[in-house]
């Protein structure tokens, strides 16, 4: 037997919460606004033992991410569409970089520091992440009912991101920005 959870419009979906079958239809799932980008979690640790998230992250171009680290979340880019410049620094120091496009695939291991910058338009990243991570774009954003891009772009204070980040293990390396160079 399956459980099918589904809605019609952009209200505010909810995951089951369990480990249960279920289907989610295009652009459901527990959306997210985090500055210019849409995070859509479509499936968190709760459905999943603790083992992982699945989330998609929407975002225009010249969208970036402060380098970080986490200690012990692996964290998974494939690109639904357009294009995202992922810059890793492996636990060796060794740093690699690679411009993804549509299609593509990249992983950062636990422990290793990243960021992205989003390279083109209507750029769609599906992510999978060790479980609980999901849930940072939430706690350092705000839920959203819209399928669409914020706007405005939606700034959490700094106490919001310092909090989410101690929640989920972030460490933020505001004072490294390879992709600036």
């Amino acid at each position: 037997m399956t459980a099918e959870f589904t809605q019609s419009g952009a209200e505010q979906f909810s995951l089951p919460g369990q480990p249960v079958p279920f289907f989610l239809e295009a652009g459901e799932g527990e959306r997210a606004h985090l500055f210019d980008s849409l995070i859509t979690v479509l499936l968190s640790k709760d459905e999943t033992g603790g083992q992982f998230g699945v989330f998609t992250y929407a975002a225009p171009k010249g969208d970036a991410i402060p380098t970080h680290v986490h200690a012990d979340v692996h964290e998974t880019f494939f690109m639904l569409s357009g294009r995202a410049r992922v810059w890793i620094r492996d636990a060796q120091g060794e740093q690699h970089e690679k411009l993804l496009g549509t299609g593509d695939f990249g992983y950062v291991p636990a422990g290793c520091l990243h960021t992205f910058r989003v390279e083109a338009d209507d750029t769609r990243i599906m992510g999978v992440s060790s479980g609980g991570f999901e849930r940072f774009f939430a706690a350092s954003g705000t839920r959203t009912d819209s399928l669409e891009l914020p706007q405005p772009p939606y700034v959490p204070s700094p106490e919001q991101i310092d909090r989410a980040a101690r929640e989920y293990g972030n460490d933020f390396r505001f004072d490294l920005r390879p992709l600036d160079g």
